[in-house]
């Protein structure tokens, strides 16, 4: 999509969550008009610190504490229009109660109120949550596998912004520290042009592990220039899996790890996954496939034993989870698709948009893989 168009239409579904806030909650509530006005001054301070946001991802240098500042609103929209849901049909249900006016008067006062205290407390505790990269860790049996690994997970890191230089030399350092067998990164690494993501980016030169650090593209890449991003992350010694496979370990005991391009390829005709391409001439041994999107488990037919992937953050915000769920089959963590196929979720190591999370944390994977005994 043409930048601009894409600007323009992401403001526009803004406008129209500001006017369903405006019209179904503010205007509803048994409040002084002032206190409405002020409220409606604040959506549109809000509005504006959407804009800003929007101009300095892509396309201004601003400090990062304004950019802070400006990344706020969109998670607090967001968490105010389904706190406008929640409120405009529990209203609408009360107005239907058979109960007195006097009743019905305190419940309406009631409901007005932890709305409001309701979508503050949601609003500051996402912001907390979204402080802390948990470290969350898995232990997964393999059919046929001769010995134990140790493979750590990092996903939809998503530098720009707010994740920069400082964020990453964070985790690298505690990827290090867990002394993993490899590490791999299962997409939307960059989401900025890569010419201003150098410093962080570089960072990565720094991880440590026996068999390396493995890499394959997101949705995110495809949006600033995807050639530029693989030619960078290879430069610094990092392996992109580009529709193919290599073997991981020693002879006849390690497995075959298989990248394939994101899905989004299919929408743009270029960089498409490929997974019988990927899967040719591997070894008779386990395989572990790399691709961001879970949905991309629909085009699995056989020959993969486990499948890494992100995408979704968890939903990131909880509400949005339900959204997430009618795009992918898997939201977060680990699940048997079938008897043969293993799939986990990373609920990415970074955020995208506002820096909130509620109810999905951020996360290092630590993934150890057992013989199936």
């Amino acid at each position: 999509m043409n930048p601009i168009l894409f600007f323009i239409a992401f403001l526009g579904v803004f406008i129209l969550l500001n006017m369903y806030i405006s019209k179904r909650l503010i205007k509803k509530l048994d409040i002084k008009d002032k206190t409405k006005v002020y409220l409606r001054i604040f959506l549109i301070v809000n509005f504006f610190g959407i804009i800003g946001y929007m101009l300095g991802r892509y396309y201004l240098d601003i400090p990062n504490w304004l950019y802070f500042l400006f990344s706020i609103p969109i998670g607090l929209l967001f968490l105010l229009f389904c706190t406008a849901i929640i409120y405009d049909i529990s209203r609408v249900v009360l107005t239907k109660v058979p109960i007195s006016d006097s009743r019905r008067g305190f419940f309406k006062k009631s409901l007005d109120i932890s709305s409001l205290l309701i979508a503050t407390s949601l609003s500051a505790r996402s912001i907390y949550e979204a402080r802390f990269v948990k470290l969350e860790k898995v232990d997964i049996k393999i059919k046929n596998l001769k010995k134990s690994y140790k493979i750590i997970q990092l996903s939809d890191i998503h530098i720009g912004g707010l994740i920069d230089k400082s964020f990453m030399d964070d985790i690298v350092r505690r990827v290090n520290d867990l002394n993993p067998d490899l590490v791999v990164i299962t997409g939307d690494l960059v989401d900025i042009d890569i010419s201003r993501a150098q410093d962080a980016v570089n960072t990565l030169r720094g991880l440590n592990s026996k068999y390396g650090t493995y890499f394959i593209v997101g949705n995110h890449e495809y949006f600033h220039n995807i050639e530029k991003i693989i030619k960078k992350v290879k430069s610094i010694g990092i392996r992109v899996l580009e529709n193919e496979n290599l073997y991981i370990g020693e002879k006849n005991e390690g497995f075959n790890l298989v990248g394939v391009y994101d899905v989004f390829g299919y929408r743009v005709n270029s960089h498409m996954p490929d997974i019988q391409k990927a899967l040719k001439d591997k070894k008779d041994a386990p395989t572990i496939l790399l691709a961001h999107q879970p949905r991309y488990i629909e085009e699995i037919t056989d020959g993969v034993d486990l499948f890494l992937s992100g995408h979704t953050h968890g939903g990131q915000l909880y509400p949005f989870r339900f959204l997430v769920k009618l795009q992918q089959p898997y939201i977060s963590g680990l699940h048997q698709h079938n008897k043969n196929l293993q799939i986990y979720v990373n609920k990415g190591t970074g955020f995208w948009g506002p820096p909130m999370r509620l109810g999905a944390s951020s996360e290092i994977t630590e993934i150890r893989l057992h013989p199936f005994l």
